[in-house]
């Protein structure tokens, strides 16, 4: 069975949420983080870099929220939150999984941060160019793959929820604010999001 290590407030509601809308059979195991439950020997021996959220399945360990979609979604096809490899969707689900860390967190970093980069230097571009692509990928929705959910949705809804709710550094334009309104309805991330507030 799948062990979930993880921690309230973190990229782990990215793999409550892909665990919860594959139906998987899981365990979860709270890290304390104040008190560097993280930095243990036996955690480290999971997850090298001493974050959340890791898995462990049988003697596979995973880590990276987006690895655990990934994984997740081909470990439980049934779920469909993968297309499967040949069919047509397959590259443009990878080109999004990958866009979440490739494009939007460090797009956001270096907002928050108020760092500027020239666009030809920085990997993802500038902050308006990634925006711009996700509203017009979303503007026909209502998933990144039309209409089919996948875990790319998982990494992109959140990453939107909390640069438009929460952090408030991407401005909510009406294609981008829908696409989070449907996410937040999913009855997967409600069931993953009152787990976090429970905190266990």
């Amino acid at each position: 069975m799948i062990k979930l290590y993880w921690a309230p407030r973190t990229r782990s509601l990215r793999a409550l949420w892909v665990l919860e809308e594959a139906g998987a059979p899981y365990e979860r195991v709270r890290l304390d983080l104040s008190a560097g439950e993280q930095k243990s020997a036996e955690f480290r021996a999971i997850n090298p870099m001493a974050k959340v959220p890791a898995l462990t399945d049988g003697p596979l360990n995973v880590a990276e929220s987006g690895a655990i979609c990934a994984y997740v979604a081909e470990a439980y096809p049934d779920a469909e939150l993968a297309p499967p490899i040949g069919d047509p969707a397959r590259g443009r689900y990878l080109q999004w999984l990958f866009f979440s860390p490739g494009c939007i967190e460090p797009a956001l970093l270096a907002k928050s941060a108020n760092i500027s980069v020239r666009p030809e230097s920085a990997g993802f571009g500038d902050f308006d160019r990634v925006f711009d692509v996700l509203e017009n990928a979303l503007a026909t929705g209502p998933w990144l793959l039309g209409e089919r959910f996948s875990a790319a949705d998982v990494m992109i809804g959140l990453d939107l929820h909390f640069g438009i709710d929460i952090f408030k550094l991407v401005p909510s334009r009406p294609a981008l604010r829908a696409y989070v309104d449907r996410c937040l309805a999913r009855p997967a991330l409600q069931r993953a999001k009152a787990i976090e507030a429970a905190g266990v």
